[in-house]
């Protein structure tokens, strides 16, 4: 079968394309023949070998989410048949086998039934993204009906997921984006107000939009850049949740005492098992009601890959990369 495979660390150039032997599922797995890959910024990281959080043994292929068709079956998997029509929400660790790929094998339980309603493409922008909006949301932020909710940077893939669950949940959102083009899919998504990212000298808009309390809630997306700024506009005990960062900064303490203000940061790496079964069921719920409505970005070959990678890092993305797979 066709994969993208690395043998060396290094930049989107160790990512080729080549033949390998199709994976075979053990006990409590399965095997998804897929027609779409999702591509995260994690696996950016991961590709460098410098990635904290996993570095993998080569030769490795990249991949956590993905969609297509089961066409292989483990001992011991009851709740599956072949045929199915599934997405891959999975960190796939434990195999160096990913979703880059026609065919991936993977633990049972990180499959779900896809909606024949919903398309692959969107189908591959689950997974990752869509668990990360919800732990952020509702596992370390906690939000309540009625707050507001700041996501800084709501044009990506997690961003526009988290956009539409915290709406969908009774929340106000205030998204922001840098391009007339993601402020667009923003407000698609259900923001009640869209701006450019804010900054120390347009702090104002976001205290007058909250009737100068704040929000009390911010999904924050680079910490490095934007959590002074967030500590100052963060409502009286708010929570700001930290899902990426690149970068050190110095910041004053004093901020977050004035108001007694939580920073809280997120890893899904890090998520419980019974916390990665419910996001599972809730993002599953979210699309059956509806809410969860993915939006797609650019659909590349998988060939691509490398150039899917190298549109990441250049912030080039809107919506969520993909990976058609033939």
């Amino acid at each position: 079968m066709k994969t993208i495979q690395m043998t060396e660390f290094g930049g989107p150039e160790v990512l080729k394309c080549t033949e390998v032997n199709e994976p075979i599922p053990a006990a409590n797995e399965v095997r998804v023949r897929l027609f779409a890959a999702g591509v995260n910024p994690n696996e950016t990281y991961i590709r460098t070998g410098t990635y904290s959080f996993y570095i993998p043994e080569l030769p490795y292929t990249p991949g956590f989410d993905g969609s297509g068709v089961i066409d292989a079956i483990g001992e011991g998997v009851g709740h599956l048949q072949i045929g199915d029509r599934v997405f891959v929400a999975a960190l796939l660790a434990k195999r160096n086998t990913g979703t880059y790929a026609q065919k991936v094998v993977c633990d049972a339980d990180a499959v779900h039934r896809l909606l024949e309603s919903i398309s692959y493409e969107k189908g591959a922008s689950l997974g990752i993204p869509a668990l990360t909006a919800y732990r952020a949301l509702f596992h370390r932020a906690k939000i309540k009906p009625g707050e507001t909710v700041l996501i800084h940077g709501a044009s990506g893939g997690v961003g526009l997921l988290a956009v539409q669950m915290a709406k969908g949940f009774g929340a106000t959102v205030i998204g922001t984006a840098s391009t007339e083009e993601g402020k667009s899919l923003v407000k698609a998504s259900g923001a009640t107000h869209v701006l450019d990212h804010i900054t120390e000298d347009s702090i104002q808009k976001i205290m007058s939009l909250t009737n100068d309390k704040g929000p009390d809630v911010i999904i924050e997306f680079l910490a490095n850049v934007n959590l002074e700024t967030d500590l100052k506009v963060i409502a009286p005990y708010g929570r700001i949740v930290v899902v990426g960062n690149r970068g050190s900064l110095e910041i004053n303490p004093r901020l977050a005492m004035m108001k007694e203000a939580d920073i809280l940061g997120l890893a899904l790496w890090n998520a419980l098992p019974d916390e990665y079964k419910e996001s599972l069921h809730a993002v599953e719920a979210f699309l059956e009601s509806g809410i969860l409505h993915p939006e797609i970005g650019d659909v590349l070959a998988l060939e691509d890959a490398g150039k899917a990678h190298e549109q990441l890092l250049n912030n080039k993305a809107h919506g969520k990369i993909i990976l058609s797979i033939d």
